[in-house]
């Protein structure tokens, strides 16, 4: 999508022909007659409707100094260019004291202000992303940072507005890559609880023997180890919101401790005598079905009524493809951004390429792909030659890459394949050492099933059968993997060395 240039200018002859020169740079003019008519024009606007101003400085009743006074408050982060016939250094101190980023002199050429214009779009990139992760290392997020405007994202965007006005428990229901973290960060930072903390604590990553202790918190001495008391992660939260992520991976006898959290507003730490009072808003999340794993007796019934309150759903990238072209964009930026590359967007070929894929790992997985390209990227748009995994997974022949192009791990969650991957119409024989095969003999794609069993198979025999050093490799939690070698069929012996 093109940049929107606001142009201020009392003379119509200067604002075609600055709408000509920015319309030729790949940007989008909207034409203000005068100083009074922008300033509306910001008012009534949204953040974001315009990504940067072009302002004449010399305009009658109000001139730029005075529209930089009043629309500055309004959009602190709208980049100013000033264009004037002055160049003298009064106003170019006055002006950049006023907030304007650059300064240029009529007549403007075209390679002039194109410059002028994608430098101050460059900065005003670099500034956003500073902010972002200055606001995300605070646990904070802003409604700018959730990309998209499909009717299933704006759905469960509601849903979590909702479910921010009030304290009531809320199970954030999705796929592995979707955002559930986001939309947890999202509903503290919408309710009365923003300033205070916000814990984070994946269950399935955390080693089984230390779950109880990280969540609860212990007593010095209560167990081998426990050599000082360590408060847990509901203490931590205390006032807050503690995010559990997996919570379908917990034991069951945690379970019962969680269900005591929610219903006394207590937690009982390893080996301590009394409870202690806790007062923590709870959002929960899970890739699986909760409702499937109390019909098959992995999750208890009497938590499950507890955490499944408020349900929002978050859609997988697939049940919302009209997002992708403003993620890629979102993603091009920020990345480019963060590289000091000049990177702003996407071809629309590759566009097209990129929503004929069904993105398995979702948003995360095209977040990886679209940094990838972004650093290989020979020019300012990304083609689809930068994106060969894509292409090949889709059945687009490309020019050889002499990069090597390693498949993200967030697309596949916990597996790693080998990098090249045969045509259909040429089926590997069978697997090299240390590969995996991710076409069948049938030159069709083989079951996702398959190929995890497979690559946990292979895990098991590289690590001789260590279930720690093989959970810890695949990136998933001892209690996952002992889960997923009862559900493959693998032999004891495969499990356990």
């Amino acid at each position: 999508m093109a940049k929107t240039i606001l142009i201020v200018d009392d003379d119509p002859v200067q604002r075609r022909l600055h709408s000509e020169i920015v319309t030729r740079a790949g940007f989008r003019p909207v034409q203000a007659d005068g100083p009074k008519a922008a300033i509306k024009m910001v008012e009534q606007s949204s953040e974001g409707d315009f990504d940067l101003m072009l302002l004449d400085l010399l305009m009658p009743e109000i001139d730029g100094l005075g529209v930089l006074d009043k629309v500055k408050p309004m959009r602190p982060n709208l980049p100013v260019i000033v264009v004037t016939a002055h160049a003298g250094i009064e106003h170019v101190v006055k002006a950049m004291r006023a907030g304007a980023i650059d300064f240029v002199v009529k007549p403007v050429s075209q390679e002039r202000l194109q410059v002028s214009i994608e430098n101050a779009l460059h900065i005003k990139s670099l500034a956003g992303e500073v902010t972002r992760l200055q606001r995300c290392a605070g646990g904070g997020v802003d409604p700018t940072d959730i990309v998209g405007g499909s009717p299933a994202l704006r759905k469960a965007l509601n849903l979590a507005e909702r479910a921010a006005q009030s304290s009531i428990p809320v199970l954030i229901e999705g796929e592995s890559g979707v955002g559930k973290e986001l939309i947890a960060r999202y509903i503290r930072a919408r309710s009365d609880r923003a300033e205070r903390p916000f814990v984070a604590v994946n269950c399935g990553a955390i080693p089984e023997n230390l779950v109880e202790s990280i969540l609860f918190g212990h007593e010095k001495g209560s167990f081998t180890g426990a050599t000082g008391r360590h408060i847990g992660k509901f203490q931590e939260a205390d006032g807050g919101t503690l995010f559990l992520d997996e919570i379908g991976e917990l034991r069951q006898d945690l379970q019962v401790k969680l269900l005591r959290v929610i219903q006394e507003g207590e937690v009982d730490p390893v080996g301590s005598k009394q409870p202690v009072k806790v007062d923590v808003r709870l959002i929960w999340a899970t890739n699986r079905d909760l409702q499937k794993l109390v019909a098959q007796g992995v999750f208890r019934e009497d938590p499950y009524y507890r955490v499944n309150v408020f349900p929002v759903s978050v859609p997988s990238l697939r049940d919302r493809k009209e997002d992708i072209p403003t993620l890629v964009e979102h993603f091009a930026q920020r990345f480019a951004a963060a590289e000091g590359l000049k990177v702003k967007g996407a071809t629309p070929e590759a566009l097209e390429m990129l929503g004929s894929y069904h993105w398995p790992g979702n948003v995360r997985q095209l977040e990886n792909a679209v940094f990838r390209a972004v650093v290989l990227a020979d020019s300012d748009l990304l083609r689809p030659a930068d994106f060969p995994q894509v292409a090949q997974w889709v059945g687009i022949d490309l020019p050889s890459d002499p990069v090597a192009a390693p498949t993200p791990a967030a697309a596949h969650g916990p597996m790693a394949v080998a990098p090249a991957m045969p045509a259909p119409s040429a089926p590997p024989a069978g697997p090299a050492a240390g590969s995996i095969r991710l076409l069948g003999e049938d030159g069709n794609v083989r079951p996702l099933g398959d190929i995890e069993a497979e690559v946990i198979r292979l895990a098991l025999d590289h690590y001789h059968g260590q279930m720690s050093k093989v959970a810890r490799r695949l990136g998933i939690g001892r209690s996952t993997l002992y889960r997923k070698v009862r559900e493959l069929g693998l032999e004891p012996a495969e499990a356990e060395g």
